[in-house]
């Protein structure tokens, strides 16, 4: 089987600062400020049959975001819905994962970023499982970096300087012959995985952390409607790691991941049982306009 090909040398389009270019010219400078200040923003958004799943609510965060970061993008909720169905078209996709991205320019250089100028882009393309359980669940190692605490970072916002210690967290697993690694918080509460939010099902309900310290997922949101639907009780609580043998289930939620059973994390062992196989049904029927909220 050949190689997948690297991101930057493929063909297709990308959406850059209001315009389709071919996807190997989709290029910014290495003095931009995002590259030395982690001065950028995205979004993960995955379509399903040509439709794209919450994009709006996506779009939204991503303007969110960036004003937290202190930069108000110049594309609205609507353009930027526009562009993501453009690009999308342009590459002749209907099941793809999305990924619009703002960032700060190379207009200055240095912590201040005041005469930047604010830029987008967005690519597209197929992606299949991004994690892979198998018959047993997802192997997570604990991770051993912790997710900052609210006033130290813009924990809300989907911020590219929050992912350094969910990629050093997931390669410190990697190394180990894990999948992937469960992160505790500052006061060392269960918080999610790497790039996904986490439920744990006990006596038929679910409890899941409180997202005081990470991004309230918008597939967690969508998962909790769909439990509630199904009267299901969702609990959002503190939750500690001595809690965790205690647990039946455990799952991961998240645009890219979807929903994914876990079989075990550090020294507790968990059932892919059939709450979580019904979550996944419904989250899936949801996607592609068979089941509504």
């Amino acid at each position: 089987m050949a190689d997948e090909p690297t991101y930057d040398d493929r063909d297709g389009w990308i959406w850059l600062d209001g315009k389709l270019v071919p996807w190997r010219e989709a290029n910014v400078h290495v003095l931009t400020h995002a590259m030395h200040y982690a001065s950028s923003v995205f979004e993960g958004v995955r379509a399903y049959d040509g439709h794209i799943f919450e994009l709006s609510w996506h779009s939204q965060r991503l303007r969110n975001s960036a004003a937290m970061l202190g930069f108000d993008l110049p594309w609205s909720v609507e353009e930027i819905d526009a562009a993501c169905i453009e690009t999308m078209k342009a590459n002749n996709l209907k099941d793809a994962y999305v990924r619009p991205v703002a960032w700060r320019g190379s207009e200055q250089m240095g912590v201040s970023a005041q005469k930047t100028k604010p830029h987008m882009a967005i690519a597209c393309w197929y992606w299949g499982q991004y994690l892979d359980p198998g018959s047993n669940g997802l192997k997570l190692d604990i991770a051993p970096w912790r997710r900052p605490a609210p006033f130290t970072a813009p924990v809300q916002a989907k911020a590219a300087g929050l992912y350094m210690i969910a990629t050093m967290s997931k390669h410190h697993a990697e190394a180990r012959g894990y999948q992937d690694a469960l992160m505790f918080d500052y006061r060392g509460q269960v918080a999610e995985a790497t790039g996904a939010n986490a439920f744990f099902v006990k006596d038929g309900a679910l409890h899941t952390p409180t997202p005081e310290c990470f991004l309230n997922g918008i597939t967690r949101q969508t998962v909790i409607k769909l439990a509630k639907k199904r009267g299901i009780e969702v609990i959002e609580r503190a939750i500690w790691p001595e809690e965790l043998e205690s647990f039946e289930q455990f799952f991961l939620t998240g645009s890219a991941a979807e929903i994914v059973p876990v079989g075990s994390a550090g020294p507790w062992n968990f059932a892919v049982g059939d709450l979580t196989r019904q979550m996944q049904k419904d989250y899936a029927d949801l996607v592609r306009g068979k089941l509504t909220l």
